[in-house]
């Protein structure tokens, strides 16, 4: 019965894979002939030596060259007999026999001294490790059976796998194998057997029909657990962060409209002159200048608006006596309409824009008010002397 045996983490990578030279770009090497039946593909070399015999490519495909009896065939085969031989002196990890069904192994030699078996799927367990070497030494027969598997999980490669055969080696039907086949007799591979690595044979003849051979490289990927921790933080704290941010720089347009709130002071400022019934310091200033400078005219103004006045006021005196009597009465309720004049004269300019003559249309009141109280003034003279003349 086959011994399973799984040695713990620390002796994982102990053991070193064998040189293949230029056998390594080989898919199939026969030592006399290679013969296929159907569509076999090849991903690597085909090569026979000392034979020369290769038949049926095609209907085989072959994707590197094909070396029949020539010199690079004998230096693969040279190469070949070295690594065999590395193979076959290797000092055993642990002894095995009949079926590895159902069996896993870690890195290590194995060693059978009498035929091994495939009848079901052996796992062979990388442990995390890219680089761990298996080494099956078998010292007469390897046959696998219709469906059976090579399993490598946890960083196992197929590219590490060797399997040093002392005689011939038959894949079943439909089988999964994996890893480089080093046969001193030959090798068989039966309809539908699909092959990760090699078919070497030194002597014989290596036969196939309808098969798949992938020969890859050995790839030193780090074990499978450090690359997942950096992506699992890292992802998680960008979006966090960014959108929070971008909201609060939006509010900055909306101060500006509480700034061009400011020109709506300056109309009110200059409503201030309208609002009262006499003039501000301001107005009263330019009413004053300008009073000052048409003290002349004015009175001749008065001179010529005495005869209107007089021809208005005709009847007067003559019908009411007591007037004559009261002037100052008649006097301040000419002085309460001309303030109220003003008023109404100042209220409408208030109601024009802040933009318009404003300057200009307060003086023209101003004027207006000094005419109207000079012609009161002139108006109660006159019945006051027109009083005492009587």
């Amino acid at each position: 019965m086959a011994v399973a045996l799984s040695f713990s983490s620390a002796a994982s990578a102990a053991t070193t894979p064998p040189g293949l030279g230029t056998t390594e770009s080989y898919s199939v090497l026969g030592g006399q002939t290679v013969t296929n039946t159907g569509p076999t593909t090849l991903s690597g070399d085909l090569g026979v030596n000392p034979g020369e015999a290769v038949t049926g490519f095609p209907p085989g495909l072959v994707s590197g060259t094909v070396n029949a009896g020539n010199a690079a065939a004998g230096q693969a085969q040279s190469d070949l007999a070295i690594a065999y031989n590395d193979l076959a002196g290797r000092a055993p990890t642990a002894s095995v026999s009949g079926d590895l069904a159902g069996q896993t192994y870690v890195d290590g030699v194995y060693n059978s001294s009498g035929p091994l078996g495939l009848t079901g799927t052996v796992t062979l367990d990388g442990q995390g490790d890219p680089n761990s070497v298996f080494i099956f030494q078998v010292a007469s027969t390897l046959i696998t059976d219709t469906g059976s598997n090579v399993a490598l999980i946890n960083g196992a490669q197929s590219c590490n796998v060797y399997w040093q055969v002392g005689r011939s080696a038959t894949l079943g039907t439909e089988s999964n194998f994996a890893g480089s086949i080093l046969a001193l007799t030959s090798i068989t591979a039966t309809t539908g057997a699909i092959v990760q690595g090699r078919a070497l044979a030194r002597n014989g003849a290596v036969t196939l029909d309808s098969n798949v051979f992938t020969t890859a490289s050995c790839n030193a990927v780090e074990p499978s657990d450090d690359p997942t921790v950096p992506p699992t933080d890292e992802p998680t704290d960008v979006p966090t962060d960014e959108p929070t941010d971008v909201p609060t720089d939006t509010d900055a347009p909306t101060e500006n409209p509480s700034e061009s709130d400011t020109p709506s002071e300056s109309p009110t400022e200059s409503e201030a002159p309208s609002e009262s019934g006499s003039p501000s310091s301001s107005e009263s200033g330019a009413s004053s200048d300008e009073a000052s400078d048409s003290d002349a005219p004015s009175d001749e103004a008065s001179e010529s608006d005495t005869p209107t006045a007089e021809s208005s006021e005709s009847d007067a005196p003559s019908d009411e006596s007591s007037e004559s009597d009261t002037p100052s009465d008649e006097a301040s309720e000419s002085q309460a309409a001309a303030a109220a004049d003003e008023e109404r004269s100042a209220s409408d300019s208030a109601d024009l824009p802040a933009t318009g003559p404003g300057p200009l249309l307060s003086a023209l009141i101003g004027l207006s008010a000094l005419l109207i109280i000079t012609g009161s003034a002139l108006l109660i003279t006159k019945r006051h002397r027109s009083g005492s003349s009587d």
